[in-house]
C-alpha cells in the first residue's frame, strides 16, 4: 500500500502523534467531513495526563512487502469487503503491526445474516422464522455434478413456503444494500424470486406482517443511533427524523442488541435492522462490513455520525486499544444458555458484556476530558460555509443538475433543523448521555415526514 512503506514515527511517553488511514471507495462526503473533524481536535489531554494529536491520510493501494512498517496507528476500511487487495494489507498490518481497523476482515465470513441469525437465536433474540434452501442454479465447480447427485437431498420449496406462511422475504444468506431481496407473497412470487436467484444461497424468512415500525441501528464503537427507518422510500428519505419514536424499554431493547451482536462478532462500525410489532424487536438483518453514513443518506443524523466516529477512533488510537479479532463465544454462550435468567435479566447481562467489551466506562471518561468541547466544535462547523460547500458538492455528484435545488433545500432544511435542536440541546446544559443510546438523539420533539 503506498502509505505502508515508512517507519513508524517515534513517539514520546506523554507527547503522542497518531495516523488515522481512510480506506475508501468512490465516498467523499464522510471522509471530507472527518478529515475537517480531526483537524479541529488540536492537542487532547487524556485522562492519565498523555496528550496526543491525531493526523488523517487517505491509504493508497499498491504493492507492499510483508516486512513493511505502517505508519497508521487505525484504519477506518470502506473497501475491503469486496477489494481483496487492500483487504491482504489490513489482515498483514493487524497481525504484524497491531494497527488497530474498523472493521477488522477477519469478521468478514461472520459479516453476513446467516451467522447473525444464528447466534441471535442461540442467545434468545426473536429471530423471525427462517429457512436456508440450497441454490438455485448448480455451483460452478466441476465437483459439483458427482456431490449434488450423491447427497443433495430433493426438496419441496412450495412445503417449506407453506410451512412458514406467506407472506416471505427471499434473501440473500450474505446479503446487503437489499441486494436480491424480493416480497414473497404467493407461490408465482415464490418460484419468479427462486428462479431469479441463479447462484445466490438464499434464505426464506416469515415476515412480520403489520410491524409498527422499521428501526435501523447504526452503530459506532460503543455509541448507538436508532432511527426510524422506511425502506420503501427514496434513498433521501427513508431516515424519518423523528425522536421518541419507540418507548424506552424497547428502544433500550434495540441499543442493546444491536451493541450485542457487535461486541460478539468484534465488529465496531455496523448497520443492523430490526422490526417492532407489540412490543417485541425480531433482529432481521444485523452485518454490514460497510454501513451507509453518507451525508445525503443520515442527513439529520450526520453529525451525529461523524461525531461517534470521531470519538471512538481517538479513543483507540490514544489509549492504545488491543483489538481482539477471535470470536469468544463462552461469556455469551453461559448467559444464554442459563435456565434461571429471563429474556430481560439476559439482555441485561448482554449489555455487560458488550460494555466490557468497548471499556464503555473508561470511553466516557475518556470524551469527557479529552474532548469536552466536541459537541461545540461539530455544532460550529456543521453550521459553517465549510460545510454548506461539502453538501452543495455532495447533491452535485449524487443527484443530477435539474434536481440540484430541491435537494439543496431537502438536506438544507434537515440541517438548519438538526442545528437549532442542538442549540438547544446544549444550551440547556445538556451533555453526551444524551445522545447516548436510547431510541434516538434526545432533544426535539418534531417530525418530519
Amino acid at each position: 500500500m503506498g502509505t505502508a512503506t515508512h517507519p513508524k514515527e517515534p513517539r514520546m511517553p506523554t507527547n503522542n502523534e497518531h495516523l488515522i488511514g481512510l480506506l475508501l471507495g468512490a465516498e467523499l462526503d464522510w471522509p471530507t467531513a472527518f478529515e475537517a473533524l480531526a483537524t479541529r481536535l488540536g492537542v487532547l489531554t487524556a485522562p492519565d495526563g498523555s496528550t496526543h494529536r491525531v493526523r488523517t491520510e487517505r491509504v493508497s493501494i499498491e504493492p507492499f512487502n510483508l516486512r513493511d512498517k505502517p505508519r497508521h496507528d487505525l484504519v477506518i476500511d470502506r473497501l475491503a469487503h469486496w477489494y481483496y487487495h487492500p483487504r491482504e494489507w489490513l489482515k498483514k498490518v493487524a497481525l504484524m503491526d497491531d494497527v488497530y481497523l474498523l472493521n477488522s476482515p477477519f469478521t468478514f465470513q461472520s459479516m453476513e445474516k446467516h451467522s447473525a441469525y444464528c447466534a441471535l437465536l442461540r442467545l434468545g433474540m426473536n429471530v423471525p422464522e427462517t429457512v436456508l434452501v440450497p441454490y438455485k442454479n448448480p455451483v460452478d465447480n466441476v465437483r459439483w455434478a458427482y456431490t449434488s447427485s450423491k447427497y443433495n437431498k430433493s426438496f419441496d420449496l412450495d412445503e417449506i413456503a407453506e410451512g412458514l406462511g406467506y407472506p416471505m422475504f427471499m434473501k440473500p444468506f450474505d446479503g446487503g444494500a437489499w441486494r436480491g431481496v424480493s416480497m414473497i407473497r404467493d407461490r408465482d412470487d415464490l418460484q419468479r424470486a427462486y428462479d431469479d436467484s441463479g447462484e445466490m444461497l438464499m434464505h426464506l424468512q416469515k415476515a412480520v406482517d403489520d410491524f409498527e415500525v422499521f428501526a435501523r441501528a447504526l452503530t459506532i464503537g460503543p455509541e448507538t443511533m436508532v432511527m426510524n427507518f422506511r425502506p420503501d422510500e427514496p434513498m433521501h428519505n427513508r431516515y424519518a427524523v423523528q425522536h421518541g419514536f419507540l418507548s424506552p424499554a424497547v428502544g433500550t431493547e434495540a441499543v442493546t442488541i444491536a451493541q450485542t451482536v457487535n461486541a460478539f462478532f468484534r465488529w465496531e462500525f455496523n448497520s443492523c435492522e430490526m422490526l417492532v410489532k407489540d412490543g417485541v424487536v425480531y433482529p432481521i438483518d444485523y452485518a454490514n462490513a460497510c454501513p451507509d453514513v453518507a451525508v445525503t443518506s443520515l442527513h439529520y443524523y450526520f453529525p451525529w455520525a461523524m461525531k461517534a466516529l470521531v470519538k471512538w477512533a481517538v479513543f483507540c488510537v490514544a489509549t492504545g486499544r488491543r483489538a481482539r479479532t477471535q470470536v469468544d463465544t463462552d461469556p455469551w454462550f453461559a448467559v444464554a444458555d442459563d435456565p434461571s435468567l429471563d429474556y430481560g435479566s439476559k439482555l441485561a447481562a448482554y449489555q455487560r458484556l458488550a460494555d466490557e467489551h468497548f471499556d464503555t466506562d473508561r470511553y466516557r471518561e475518556f470524551c469527557e476530558v479529552a474532548l469536552p468541547d466536541l459537541d461545540e466544535m461539530v455544532l460550529e462547523w456543521v453550521d459553517s460555509s465549510e460545510f454548506s460547500t461539502l453538501l452543495t458538492s455532495t447533491i452535485q455528484q449524487t443527484y443530477p443538475p435539474h434536481e440540484w435545488d430541491k435537494f439543496e433545500g431537502h438536506f438544507g432544511g434537515l440541517t438548519r433543523m438538526w442545528v437549532k435542536d442542538e442549540q438547544s440541546r446544549l444550551g440547556a446544559g445538556s451533555s453526551n448521555a444524551d445522545e447516548a443510546a436510547v431510541g434516538g438523539p434526545a432533544p426535539a420533539s418534531a417530525s418530519i415526514e
